[in-house]
């Protein structure tokens, strides 16, 4: 049962669904396979929608995994600098480097999804014959 309103397009990306439906399965292996790359599937397994609509299609997902490694960049020395009692460039990179190493595969996987929610559109009637 979706949290959200069911046209929400958080409904597909929070759990990682199809775009199309909110239902089908997006990558290949579950993002918690640490040491697996996060691929995507060539069709939806619940509507049958084509995930790679052109060659070299999720590209455009590094720009929004850069924004999302810059916001956690962010978040971390701003998290530093509050528990640090005093601040050290060394030790923020560090910090920062650790968290976006261990972060990598789910900003990468929730970068291909996000990057399919703007130009997959949303069909509550998908897969439903």
């Amino acid at each position: 049962m979706p949290f959200f309103a069911q046209e929400n397009r958080l409904n597909s990306i929070l759990p990682l669904r199809c775009p199309h439906c909110h239902t089908g399965k997006f990558l290949v292996h579950p993002i918690t396979k640490i040491f697996t790359i996060t691929r995507v599937r060539e069709h939806c397994d619940h509507c049958g929608a084509a995930f790679k609509i052109e060659p070299s299609f999720y590209y455009g997902s590094m720009y929004v995994a850069y924004a999302l490694g810059v916001a956690i960049m962010v978040m971390v020395s701003v998290l530093y600098w509050l528990i640090a009692e005093e601040f050290s460039v060394k030790e923020s990179f560090i910090w920062v480097f650790s968290s976006l190493l261990v972060s990598s595969p789910f900003l990468n996987g929730y970068a291909k999804i996000i990057w399919a929610n703007f130009l997959i559109s949303y069909d509550p009637n998908a897969g439903k014959n």
